[in-house]
């Protein structure tokens, strides 16, 4: 089985992957604070979220990801905004209430959303973006459908947040097509709320 250390070693997952648009406009509208970017790989998220303020903490499995992570971060300009945590995230250890923003991009977290909702400070934001089972023709994401949610999965297990997005589309980006989930929820509670104004 390729690992991943080999997959970013020979260059057969992005190097410069760039984050998904509903972060990019949501961001803005998240609490100021500490941010948690879980399987950070080669900074997707954490660069953009260290760029727009955070002090974020990235963590991968994988030590050739983080390397890349590291000198994508050093060409951006936000190395000393990140720190860099390699660790197992199937028994990672997530601190309570301590991030106000929590970014996922193509980890499948539903084990471990519990803890990682816990994470997040009073108030906090979750963005969360992974590959879909479908019908559709797709070259994206993993062969088989065990990694990926089904339809609905990672709604569901946002509910206990407020959801400001969600969505299931199928999209091609650089000559690939995948069908994804995006989830953008917030820490709070109540029946009336703020939302974010979002120009689409």
């Amino acid at each position: 089985m390729t690992t991943w250390d080999e997959r970013y070693r020979t260059g057969t997952y992005p190097q410069h992957p760039d984050p998904h648009p509903v972060l990019e406009r949501y961001l803005p509208t998240f609490p100021a604070g500490r941010a948690l970017d879980i399987a950070t790989g080669t900074g997707r998220n954490a660069l953009p979220v260290a760029a727009a303020g955070y002090r974020v903490d990235a963590v991968d499995q994988s030590r050739e990801g983080l390397r890349i992570a590291r000198k994508n971060a050093r060409e951006a300009g936000v190395e000393d905004d990140i720190d860099w945590i390699q660790a197992d995230l199937e028994s990672f250890a997530y601190p309570s209430s301590a991030y106000d923003v929590i970014t996922i991009s193509f980890y499948r977290a539903v084990d471990r959303l519990p803890d990682i909702i816990e994470a997040l400070a009073d108030g906090g934001c979750l963005f969360v973006q992974h590959h879909l089972r479908t019908t559709d023709e797709v070259d994206g994401g993993p062969s088989g459908d065990r990694y990926r949610f089904t339809s609905n999965e990672l709604l569901r297990a946002g509910l206990g947040l407020t959801v400001l997005h969600y969505d299931e589309r199928t999209t091609t980006r650089d000559g690939t097509t995948a069908a994804t989930a995006q989830l953008v929820a917030r820490k709070s509670q109540g029946g009336r709320q703020s939302y974010p104004d979002i120009s689409e």
